[in-house]
């Protein structure tokens, strides 16, 4: 954006029509709440003076000491006033300096900077009852796993260090790059499912669950089935539908970390991910409920350094089994683990310069072969009636595994 020419003329025009915007948000909530506050009209004239005091600083530095002051003991002063008669909270007063400190920036700073705190503050002010009911339906665990996040992924990760280790090459900051990653789109679909759960419907369920756990959703869908057999189609919808989005999941994770290999594995997944959605689609089902999926908070300490153990030892042993066993060893290994998780055997088999060989793709392939078969099992087990069109049509999934995987060897 700083590469278009932004005269002194546009920055002004800029600075004011932030400052209009803010406080036209300003006046709406004066005007609904019926109270006197900074208006339209004094964000225009406060925007004017941070632009001034901007400018004119260039020649008279102090001035943008000078001007933040004196505005500073304005608001003071208006704030003491409304205390006194009984007004409560810093908001309107925290805007005004804000809006003169945008201002400044229009100035002297990249334009981008300026137009994203103005547009921001804008948004925040004008929706506070969204942001209060967001902050009042986050109970105190989910609160501690967004800080438990932000400070492994924001602060402990520019720490590690950038190196590998061992003829391994266990890298640190690589495998905790994966870690916040994986976790990250599971505490995405954590909070879409709490959100949406079962307002949705079970095929919306099912997509949503799938983000977080596809194998999670297929148990949950089972036991629905066997507790009310009227809804055992829907149950094994919701089932086929998660294990389908856990295709486009992984492909969209590969792809992060290593665009060749995700390259190499898009159209075999995306093709794997449709014929489950025709599956799920095949079932004849009913309107109800949505399977009950226990998700817990994703983001939690354990679970993600167990993730981040568990990454480093299938990297250490997938690449021993290649190399004692070669391709037949790489592959069984990857049968063995599929039943169990795939998400860290999958990302273990590449890394971003690598060259792409032809077998990870075959052993990618057959992992998630074994975990549709698993996922097959723990549903027709749990289902009671269903479990013959759950078996035929994950089967018939799972059968079409084989030809996509050797397809990587032609």
């Amino acid at each position: 954006m700083d590469a278009l020419a932004w005269p002194l003329e546009l920055r002004f025009a800029l600075s004011l029509g932030l400052g209009l915007l803010l406080g036209l948000e300003r006046e709406r909530t004066v005007v609904a709440l019926r109270k006197s506050g900074a208006g339209v009209r004094t964000h225009a004239l406060v925007s004017l003076l941070g632009f001034a005091c901007g400018w004119g600083g260039t020649i008279y530095p102090y001035l943008y000491l000078a001007g933040f002051l004196a505005l500073t003991g304005l608001v003071v002063a208006g704030y003491l006033a409304k205390a006194r008669d009984g007004g409560q909270g810093w908001t309107s007063e925290v805007a005004v300096l804000l809006n003169f400190t945008t201002a400044l920036l229009c100035v002297h700073a990249p334009v981008w900077l300026p137009m994203a705190l103005g547009i921001v503050a804008t948004f925040l002010l004008s929706e506070k009852a969204l942001l209060e009911g967001y902050a009042g339906n986050l109970d105190e665990k989910e609160f501690l796993g967004i800080l438990k996040f932000l400070l492994l992924g924001l602060i402990v990760l520019p720490a590690l260090p950038d190196v590998g280790y061992t003829r391994f090459d266990i890298n640190p900051a690589r495998i905790w790059k994966i870690v916040v990653l994986v976790s990250s789109v599971g505490f995405g679909g954590y909070f879409l499912t709490k959100r949406f759960g079962g307002k949705v419907g079970m095929w919306l369920s099912g997509i949503l669950g799938g983000v977080v756990s596809s194998t999670a959703v297929a148990v949950a869908a089972g036991r629905m089935a066997r507790q009310d057999p009227s809804r055992g189609g829907s149950a094994l919808q919701a089932s086929l539908l998660a294990s389908s989005v856990m295709y486009l999941r992984i492909l969209a994770l590969v792809w992060v970390l290593s665009p060749a290999f995700g390259l190499l594995l898009s159209w075999r997944l995306v093709g794997l991910s449709c014929f489950g959605l025709g599956l799920a689609f095949s079932v004849r089902s009913v309107p109800g409920a949505a399977p009950s999926v226990q998700s817990t908070n994703p983001f939690e300490v354990k679970p993600a350094l167990f993730f981040g153990f568990f990454f480093v030892i299938l990297t250490v042993v997938t690449r021993a089994v290649k190399e004692s066993f070669g391709q037949a060893g790489l592959v069984v290994l990857s049968l063995v683990v599929g039943t169990v998780d795939i998400d860290p055997f999958i990302l273990s088999l590449h890394r971003g310069n690598a060259p792409v060989e032809a077998i990870l793709g075959t052993a990618c392939l057959f992992s998630m072969m074994s975990n549709t078969v698993a996922k097959g099992l723990y549903f027709g087990t749990l289902s009671g009636g269903m479990r013959k069109p759950s078996l035929i049509r994950y089967g018939i999934w799972a059968a079409l595994h084989v030809p996509v995987a050797l397809s990587f060897l032609l």
